[in-house]
């Protein structure tokens, strides 16, 4: 198989997971907190993150995009383009955020130092990193996906021989949970819908770096499989040991330490490097916004951008992940329109009339 399908595959996976996803956060709030419906919807999505993994990937290498601007400004024209890019930009740096205060919240559960040093730890990191060019950035953001798909396959499996309550009480324990939507379905395309719009500027430049089409739908398809599969998983793993889990701001990381403490620092170490690829896509879309990157403004803006982020991270992970990622969903969703009203819209011309055909 194409290797750079396979590295696309992982970086869009890797940009997405982050620490919500990969902490179980995320998936206790749009998808185990409804039931056995919520496997429904942990199917859902991984059909929409297909789905628009692929469209995305198609557009920009069409396009040979540099930036995630080029493809918005088509799917919405010029002027709608430019809105969406200056809201989206804002919006992501709220994820950003988020992943800093998800690092301090890691540290705090696992190693019991406060937030403000997790959060700095991870800050001084993206800092480093957005020096790099992004071949390398891509390298480092897709390296970590492989290691965290292995640790929810063996948690996964573990949870499930270690369950110790009945059906009827963990499915109540589930509608108990909060939950960002009044259905399952709603919630799975608010979840695919922010997502998207989290991966969506990486996506773009990585898949516009080639002119191989059918390469980069592939790991746009690829991508969305996986995600799909990750999300499937943890769903369960959570949903069948929510007793053993109240309270807890990490669980998936609460799981691998009742598997062993070895496993429970190898899992910190696996989110910490999904957070890491995470926030560095979000800073990077960020700082890229308003300077040209590898220019001392780049990085004076990257380390001012990341110190009001460690302020705004205080305010605590669940809290930001519950708040922030909603709002970017609604956004996601335009978003998804648009992909969607554009392949439809390609479907019915000739083909090789226009550059963004199927």
């Amino acid at each position: 198989m194409n290797r750079y399908a396979i590295q696309l595959a992982f970086a869009y996976m890797g940009v997405i997971i982050g620490g919500g996803f990969a902490s179980g956060q995320e998936i206790l709030q749009f998808f185990t907190g409804y039931g056995l419906a919520g496997i429904a919807g942990t199917i859902l999505a991984g059909v929409l993150f297909a789905f628009l993994g692929r469209q995305i990937a198609r557009m920009s290498t069409q396009l040979q995009a540099s930036s995630h601007k080029e493809v918005l400004r088509i799917l919405f024209g010029h002027k709608a383009g430019t809105v969406m890019d200056v809201l989206l930009t804002f919006f992501l740096y709220g994820v950003g955020v988020a992943m800093l205060a998800g690092t301090g919240s890691l540290f705090q559960q696992q190693f019991g130092f406060s937030p403000l040093i997790g959060g700095a730890f991870m800050a001084a990191l993206v800092i480093l990193t957005l020096c790099m060019n992004v071949k390398r950035i891509i390298d480092l953001v897709s390296a970590a996906t492989p290691i965290l798909m292995c640790m929810v396959i063996v948690i996964t499996v573990y949870s499930l021989f270690t369950i110790n309550a009945s059906t009827d009480e963990l499915l109540l324990l589930s509608h108990q949970q909060e939950t960002v939507a009044p259905h399952w379905s709603i919630a799975a395309m608010l979840y695919a819908s922010f997502n998207i719009a989290v991966g969506f500027p990486m996506l773009a430049v990585i898949s516009g770096r080639t002119g191989d089409i059918k390469t980069t739908s592939l790991g746009g398809v690829l991508g969305g499989i996986g995600l799909g599969i990750l999300i499937l998983l943890i769903n369960i793993a959570l949903l069948f040991n929510l007793n053993q889990l109240q309270g807890a701001e990490l669980p998936t990381l609460a799981l691998a330490t009742r598997l062993s403490p070895v496993v429970g620092i190898l899992m910190t170490i696996a989110i910490t490097c999904m957070i890491y690829s995470t926030a560095v896509g979000m800073f990077f879309a960020f700082s890229a916004r308003f300077t040209r990157p590898e220019t001392n403004a780049f990085r004076g803006f990257s380390i001012v951008s990341c110190g009001i982020a460690l302020v705004l991270g205080q305010f605590g992970f669940t809290k930001l992940v519950g708040t922030v990622y909603p709002l970017l969903g609604y956004l996601g969703l335009l978003l998804i329109a648009a992909v969607g009203v554009n392949w439809y819209r390609i479907r019915k011309e000739p083909r090789g009339q226009t550059p963004y055909g199927v």
